[in-house]
């Protein structure tokens, strides 16, 4: 084994948040290694937005994050904004644009935003280290690192390795094993911003619909989101449904609304006054996708003319449309979620460090901590704002 390396800091995770984290120490002043065990730095960036990057977002604020801690966020976002970030994207001159709902992508590729935090880490002297996979970690007066390449100690330990997200790009339960040993609790993990599956008649109905996308309300304890659904072979998916699987639970039950800004009722009696004889299927067909229409037809027996549909009957297939209850029974899981929900429990960190409270020199940052925002560049957010603020931290121990 190669003689023991020491360094100012240790950050294990070459990702959104390890980047942001070495690049702020190594800038100013702090000897910093960023260890990561792939075979290159900011994996997931990527391949994130469709190879794009949606890398912030203008609307990320705290109440967009969810924790068992809601507060927790606050601090790290209010010292590193998406503005601070954007005005770094800018510096370095990467054309971006805003693609709806706030949702900030480069016009070009991720790998301008890899390229570009990877010339900040160079700015800052920051030792890369790719195709280094720890082993073990160990702690007496400094942090000792074991990798397959080596031995590294520092003062400082900076977890960013993430959840459990895409594991086939890697992704392991390191970070809460590592921080158990140090005596931390870990909110239970589970797969957030990821599809719904359906079963019974619910999933023969979304498998003869798999590709119909139309604009929905989803809803589900208490949250509510505004955007596309997408039917697929298992289920359900689409931003609306990825979003609200963030507050679903197993057991529980999603209301749709199907035709959102309308009044579903005086659309069908509107049209019943004025076209009796259309088909029920067709009328519908006018507000939803085609084949999406039919099905309902179908479903709801109304095969005939609107003409021969009782008030009530309408009334009843109008409360149908506007409130669609489904019960999903399960997600896709990890190999289809965009990130993790749950995480380190923030009870045992500061706010605006991310350093242990009762472990002086351990932080844990980004995706690994229990803050998971909403679809959209939000993740990416917290990810720069939270490795910021233990970069920031480690530069003045």
């Amino acid at each position: 084994m190669p003689a023991m390396k020491s360094s100012g800091a240790i950050i294990i995770g070459a990702g959104a948040a390890g980047l942001m984290c070495a690049l702020t120490a190594g800038q100013r002043g702090r000897r910093v290694l960023l260890l990561e065990h792939g075979p290159k730095i900011g994996a997931k960036i990527l391949i994130s937005g469709g190879g794009r990057c949606n890398f912030t977002n203008l609307e990320a604020s705290a109440e967009r994050f969810l924790s068992a801690n809601r507060h927790f966020c606050k601090s790290a976002l209010k010292r590193y904004s998406q503005q601070d970030f954007i005005a770094l994207v800018e510096r370095h001159r990467i054309p971006y644009h805003e693609k709806t709902l706030g949702q900030l992508f480069c016009d070009g590729s991720a790998r301008e935003i890899v390229a570009m935090l990877r010339a900040e880490c160079d700015a800052g002297g920051v030792d890369i280290r790719t195709h280094h996979r720890v082993t073990g970690v160990s702690r007496s007066d400094r942090y000792t690192v074991v990798t397959d390449k080596g031995m590294f100690d520092a003062p400082c330990l900076v977890v960013a390795t993430g959840g459990l997200s895409i594991p086939q790009m890697g992704a392991t339960g390191f970070a809460y094993d590592l921080v158990r040993r140090f005596g931390l609790a870990v909110r239970e993990p589970r797969p957030a911003l990821v599809p719904l599956t359906l079963g019974g008649a619910d999933l023969e109905m979304a498998s003869e619909l798999s590709g119909v996308s139309l604009p929905v309300v989803a809803r589900c304890n208490g949250a509510a989101f505004a955007e596309s659904m997408l039917f697929t072979h298992r289920g359900l998916s689409g931003p609306a449904i990825l979003q609200i699987s963030s507050y679903w639970r197993e057991g529980a039950e999603l209301a749709i609304d199907l035709l959102p800004g309308e009044d579903a009722a005086a659309f069908l009696l509107s049209r019943k006054a004025a076209r009796p004889k259309a088909e029920v299927r067709t009328v519908l067909g006018e507000a939803l996708p085609h084949r999406l229409a039919h099905r309902i037809a179908e479903r709801e027996g109304l095969s005939g003319m609107i003409g021969a549909v009782t008030d009530k009957r309408l009334r009843g297939l109008a409360e149908q449309l506007k409130r669609w209850r489904i019960t999903p029974s399960g997600s896709e899981g990890y190999r289809k979620a965009e990130v993790t929900l749950g995480g380190v429990d923030t009870d045992h960190l500061s706010s605006r460090s991310m350093e242990a409270r009762d472990v002086p020199g351990l932080f844990v940052i980004g995706e690994a901590v229990d803050v998971t925002g909403w679809l959209g560049g939000y993740n990416f957010q917290w990810a720069w704002s939270s490795g910021r603020a233990a970069g920031e931290a480690i530069s003045r121990t």
